[in-house]
């Protein structure tokens, strides 16, 4: 799978990301034929080569020429929509534009309908989400990966006056993000660049494995004691060998909570975004009984997790740990059977079938409505999985 994969040591824009993508190889011409389907005149763009803390990267000016009207969300997704750009990309920059709209008035006590995108404001903003959105498909990038994001410290000026580092508007868009701060002073993530990444990411943490293709680097407006650069990593993850993923693995021992809990506590995990959620027997200090809770879970919904663990147990803390986890591709499949249709879990890799699985409670509502045997309804939907899906040196 083709991944692109954003290491934001020192934050991200919009304008650094766009920059990025150029410094590995997107063509400015076929970007801008893509810009140029946007009913939006009275900008250029300017790419320059510079260096921050020597090293070299690429650095993209959005340069706005005559007047602009204030334009709101409204106007925004009015523009895309009129546009000759593809549907996804359409759907895509929509979305962010949605996302911004809502954590900016959310910070302001406002309406997302209400939430000004001022003139040159306007016009940058759509040209660094609609050039990112479209630089990515251009590229051909199936999958974006996201480190955790340096926020930087201190404050801003704004419209609005003095405020901290980051943003309002920017803070609500990073809720459920890993990020952190270090000694760099100044806004590092700015709206822009958090709306953008967080839309179209599908995960943040390490680097995957990947065989790398292309770097690149966008620059940043700052001059900052290390390279105030963003690198984008893009090559393959996963195609043709395994997927492999960052996980959290939280834990805790039990030994006194009522054991008609833990289904309860379990259905929760479940529904709140686990992987897996598993018990192993233990025994205790003072050679007590008890029980070990695992959940494997995102990085992104480990404080869910580790809140529900501290909420609905009798716990005092939840140890983690990070891992990678390497798995098989997998798909859902629709069999047709005497029984009706069923569900069948496909896992693969490379194009071989390596495992196949009827989905269980779809068999199980067929065995209970019918009054056939499950194991019956189970091996018939195994068997038109093999005849209509043939498979390929099996294990």
């Amino acid at each position: 799978m083709r991944t692109a994969y954003f290491d934001c040591q020192t934050g991200a824009s919009g304008n650094m990301i766009l920059g990025a993508l150029l410094d590995a190889r997107l063509e400015l011409k076929a970007l801008k034929a893509e810009l140029a389907k946007l009913p939006v005149r009275g900008y250029c763009l300017k790419v320059s080569k510079v260096r921050k803390a020597g090293i070299a990267g690429t650095y993209l000016d959005v340069e706005v020429t005559g007047r602009h009207q204030e334009r709101r969300l409204a106007n925004i997704l009015a523009l895309i929509r009129r546009s000759a750009l593809g549907s996804e990309i359409k759907d895509t920059a929509s979305e962010v534009f949605r996302r911004l709209a809502r954590a900016e008035a959310r910070a302001h006590g406002t309406t997302a309908e209400k939430v000004h995108f001022h003139e040159v404001g306007a016009v940058d903003c759509l040209v660094d989400v609609v050039g990112s959105v479209a630089g990515l498909k251009l590229l051909g990038i199936e999958r974006i990966q996201v480190s955790p994001l340096n926020l930087g410290r201190g404050t801003i000026q704004c419209a609005h006056g003095t405020l901290p580092v980051p943003a309002p508007g920017t803070s609500y868009l990073l809720k459920g993000i890993p990020v952190y701060q270090d000694e760099l002073q100044g806004e590092l993530v700015t709206p822009t660049g958090a709306a953008i990444l967080t839309t179209i990411a599908k995960g943040f943490g390490p680097l995957p494995r990947m065989k790398v293709s292309a770097i690149g680097y966008g620059a940043g407006t700052l001059d900052l004691p290390r390279p105030n650069l963003l690198r984008v990593l893009i090559g393959e993850t996963g195609r043709g060998v395994f997927e492999a993923d960052r996980v959290v693995l939280l834990e805790t021992n039990l030994d006194d909570l009522n054991p008609q809990f833990y289904d309860h506590v379990m259905d929760l995990l479940f529904k709140r975004g686990a992987l897996d959620v598993f018990l192993i027997p233990i025994q205790m200090k003072k050679n007590r009984p008890g029980v070990k809770l695992s959940v494997l879970s995102k990085a992104e919904h480990e404080e869910v997790m580790t809140n529900c663990l501290l909420e609905e147990t009798s716990t005092l803390g939840v140890r983690r740990q990070e891992m990678e986890r390497v798995c098989l591709s997998r798909v859902t499949r629709v069999v047709q059977t005497p029984f009706g249709k069923i569900p069948v879990k496909v896992a693969t890799t490379g194009g071989r079938v390596l495992n196949y699985a009827p989905e269980y409670e779809a068999c199980r509502r067929v065995a209970v409505k019918t009054g056939i045997p499950l194991k019956r309804i189970y091996e018939e939907a195994k068997a038109s999985f093999l005849k209509e899906f043939k498979r390929s040196r099996l294990w």
